[in-house]
């Protein structure tokens, strides 16, 4: 074999081994972009299902919110209060508003919620906006006047922690009031009085029944979330 005939074969050789191995890296690519493009669906699918999942549950709160509207039951937060408040307690009234809000719009069955004597340009009116972003997107009733010229006096039971009647069950047809008040100082049976004042029934939350009681940092007592065991038992 000549060496020209030995250098064409070995060209040839090498021209086949290149030609493989782009066949090959062209493969990889193909199979890569199909893998990308195989996950971008599925991101993709996952994502459009979140979503839809997202505004159908955003659904279904707002229309339990407005059958409460109609039918009830419904909770006032009465701000009458708000004067005897200090700066940094307002905050935490709003701040508690927007807790409120969230967790009874996310329950099964949640009350039609109503602020009253929120009166435009107070400092519990300017803290909820401030502090609450939407704030005035919230599905509930906001309003200067006072509960007392919204519902009959029969209707209305005033929730205060100092009431010798325990609220067991939720009647759709009472307004429930929550007195809008976060007093560090303690005014001890503040909203019982007023309640007995205006010839209002009161209830109190069964919270020493069905919580117990711990102690925190600031060394007093606080009534917590924590379950009962024993009473479940």
């Amino acid at each position: 074999m000549s060496l020209c005939s030995l250098l064409c074969q070995q060209r040839n050789v090498l021209r086949k081994q290149k030609h493989w191995e782009k066949v090959i890296m062209a493969k990889k690519r193909k199979r890569t972009q199909e893998r990308e493009r195989r996950k971008a669906r599925q991101a993709e699918g996952k994502g459009t299902a979140e979503q839809h999942s997202k505004r159908v549950l955003k659904a279904i709160m707002k229309e339990r919110l407005l059958e409460a509207k109609e039918s009830g039951p419904r909770l006032c937060v009465d701000l009458s209060m708000a004067d005897h408040m200090t700066k940094k307690e307002t905050s935490r009234l709003a701040a508690q508003i927007r807790r409120l809000y969230g967790a009874n719009r996310r329950a099964k069955k949640p009350f039609w919620l109503c602020l009253t004597e929120f009166v435009m340009g107070s400092s519990i009116y300017e803290e909820c906006f401030r502090m609450n972003d939407g704030f005035s997107n919230y599905l509930m009733d906001t309003t200067q006047e006072s509960y007392l010229d919204l519902f009959p006096l029969d209707t209305i039971v005033y929730l205060t922690p100092d009431s010798e009647n325990v609220l067991e069950d939720i009647d759709p047809k009472k307004v429930y009031i929550l007195g809008g008040l976060v007093d560090e100082s303690i005014h001890k049976k503040l909203t019982l009085q007023r309640a007995r004042d205006q010839s209002l029934q009161t209830a109190r939350l069964p919270i020493r029944e069905y919580m117990v009681k711990t102690i925190n940092t600031k060394n007093y007592h606080s009534e917590t979330l924590a379950i009962n065991q024993e009473r479940r038992a």
